[in-house]
């Protein structure tokens, strides 16, 4: 398997897998992982990221053949439930268009589905310029501050990031920003729930509605005072929200719906 993963929690219990974003890898996850010890939870890090295989270059549909693999040799008939970021969460959304039977409960943070045409001229030679301040520290403090990675995290996020290749990023850039929800989306089973920081911008938010309107288990609702990064940024929050919706179907009052 081209996927490095731990397990954690009660291995008896529904499986729970997490989906990282971008440019970082499992350990994003550690304030849930701590949280629902009462799931068998599954935490992988992504082709060319973390721990797994650097020798299988990054595709989103590439990763999410390698989850479905590991989510059917590991779930043995339980609850399957799914939290995706960013990146993460648009892996989701093309598993969810493979295998529409697979997941029970799927929670899509901050997924990018509107294509930015004209990135993909950019990328490359911005990369090229860009990379070596990558590995800078005081840059890279302000790369982690955007994303709420907390001091704590802060070693682990740079050495990761030190040791990804230009190639790599290139990859996964282009791969983030030419995704756009596929077609067999609209016929996922389960309940699906779709959330959106409400200072992201405003692209985040439009493709959080047009993920909600593309399939009617949708629910999508906006996240109050945080922007690409609430389960980093209120980890709390972020875990009895998750656990309020799997469990009783419903959401915070002051969260706005998207509709």
């Amino acid at each position: 398997m081209a996927l490095h993963y731990q397990e954690y929690g009660d291995k008896s219990a529904s499986l729970m897998l997490f989906l990282h974003g971008g440019g970082v890898s499992s350990w994003m996850w550690d304030n849930q992982i701590e949280y629902f010890t009462h799931y068998h939870c599954i935490v992988p890090d992504l082709p060319e990221h973390g721990l797994s295989n650097y020798e299988i270059n990054f595709s989103i549909k590439g990763s999410a053949e390698e989850v479905i693999k590991l989510i059917e040799e590991k779930a043995s008939g339980k609850k399957v439930i799914l939290i995706g970021f960013s990146l993460g969460s648009q892996v989701l959304i093309q598993m969810l268009s493979m295998k529409p039977d697979l997941i029970d409960f799927a929670i899509i943070n901050s997924a990018l589905v509107r294509p930015i045409s004209y990135a993909k001229k950019l990328i490359q030679p911005a990369i090229r310029i860009s990379f070596p301040l990558i590995k800078n520290r005081w840059f890279s403090k302000l790369q982690a501050k955007t994303l709420h990675v907390s001091e704590d995290c802060f070693e682990k996020y740079y050495e990761e990031i030190c040791q990804m290749k230009p190639d790599t990023l290139v990859r996964v850039l282009e791969e983030n920003m030419s995704f756009e929800i596929p077609k067999d989306f609209r016929e996922a089973n389960g309940k699906i729930l779709v959330t959106v920081g409400e200072r992201e911008k405003a692209v985040m938010k439009k493709s959080a509605k047009d993920i909600v309107e593309t399939n009617s288990n949708c629910t999508g609702v906006i996240i109050p005072e945080i922007g690409h990064g609430a389960s980093l940024a209120m980890p709390e929050v972020f875990n009895h929200m998750v656990e309020r919706w799997i469990h009783e179907g419903n959401l915070p009052k002051e969260y706005k719906v998207i509709s």
